[in-house]
């Protein structure tokens, strides 16, 4: 009996050590991440494409708002009125929470299904350090490009929530929103997206 007590305990302390040393460095967020993508390839997180949660008390679609300007990874500075006439996947995100983590290669896929096409990605960053998030960026191998903002969020593009997606038509309807984690790597998703090019 006290063997299997004291090996017990030993198992314990191995598993606190374990999650001790993922916290310390920071490795705890994307081993939750990793375990969420779990979750999106159920297809449970997929987004709606078929509605909007922003859309107005005539069904109609909100107007974006293209007052934002952003310093892009390489410290250029971009003005989202310069997109106007593309269709924008928008997305907000932060290294330290693990569903953003979590959506990241969806989101890559994406990108590289369409980057050619009438579309243009913001990959926001709301981390406190941009260099942190640079360096995740490229440590993870990702292709798009990330965005710090330069200057405040409009008004419609603040949420409670990270990540939020926004996905804005070539005409500057935003025609989905997403709260959350999202797969939108999908077949559905990357035919919504040349659909409103």
């Amino acid at each position: 009996m006290k063997k299997k007590i004291k090996k017990e305990l030993w198992q314990w302390a191995g598993i606190i050590a374990v999650l001790l040393i993922l916290y310390t460095t920071g490795l705890h967020t994307e081993v939750i991440g990793f375990a969420q993508r779990g979750i999106l390839a159920t297809g449970l997180m997929n987004p709606d494409v078929d509605k909007t949660e922003l859309a107005l008390k005539d069904g109609s679609n909100p107007r974006a708002d293209f007052n934002l300007n952003l310093i892009d990874s390489k410290g250029a500075q971009v003005s989202m009125e310069a997109l106007r006439g593309k269709a924008i996947f928008f997305n907000i995100w932060a290294t330290w929470c693990p569903p953003c983590i979590a959506e990241m290669p969806s989101i890559n896929k994406l990108y590289n299904e369409i980057k050619d096409e009438n579309v243009a990605f913001i990959m926001l960053s709301v981390d406190d350090s941009f260099e942190k998030a640079i360096a995740f960026s490229e440590r993870k191998g990702y292709d798009f490009e990330i965005y710090t903002p330069n200057g405040p969020l409009p008004a419609m593009y603040q949420s409670r929530s990270i990540p939020t997606t926004y996905v804005i038509d070539a005409d500057g309807n935003i025609v989905m929103t997403h709260r959350g984690i999202g797969n939108y790597g999908t077949k559905k998703f990357i035919e919504f997206m040349r659909s409103i090019q």
